[in-house]
């Protein structure tokens, strides 16, 4: 093959991809997940919701005692808010990602990042929480400073 040719192979071939990589992309069709054939309803718990609060505390307790061999424990939280709800888009499971201060045993205030997502408890009964305590993700399942249980 000689030298010409290749090169106009490659000229050819560069330009089809340039002109392949400017065509924009077809987005996918977004159907909320309430217009979905088995459809979530979008209704969460509030983010200071006692119930949603005591499980985290209650599971914080039961992890700290099993895997680290910790006494650690919350006793309250203050300043709960809501951070976002469906951020990530109208399609997905419905979420909302709230931030709290943790009132702990040892003295200290540690800030707590969760989700409530919706039908994600136990077999799908009930809304489902993510959590984690920033500064005891000490395996750093969520990431630096919790940052995957954010939105």
């Amino acid at each position: 093959m000689s030298s010409k040719l290749m090169s106009a192979i490659v000229t050819t071939c560069a330009t089809l991809g340039f002109a392949l990589a400017s065509l924009p992309a077809d987005a996918r069709p977004i159907t909320p997940a309430e217009r979905r054939q088995q459809p979530y309803t979008g209704d969460l718990p509030a983010c200071h919701d006692a119930a949603l609060l005591q499980r985290i505390s209650s599971r914080f307790v039961k992890a700290e005692k099993e895997y680290w061999s910790s006494g650690l424990e919350i006793l309250g939280y203050e300043k709960v808010r809501e951070t976002a709800y469906r951020s990530n888009g109208l399609d997905y499971i419905p979420r909302r990602y709230c931030h709290a201060t943790a009132v702990m045993n040892d003295g200290k205030v540690r800030q707590v990042v969760y989700a409530i997502a919706e039908s994600q408890s136990i077999i799908g009964f009930g809304p489902g929480v993510e959590w984690c305590i920033v500064g005891l993700d000490r395996n750093y399942a969520w990431g630096r400073s919790c940052t995957a249980a954010r939105p």
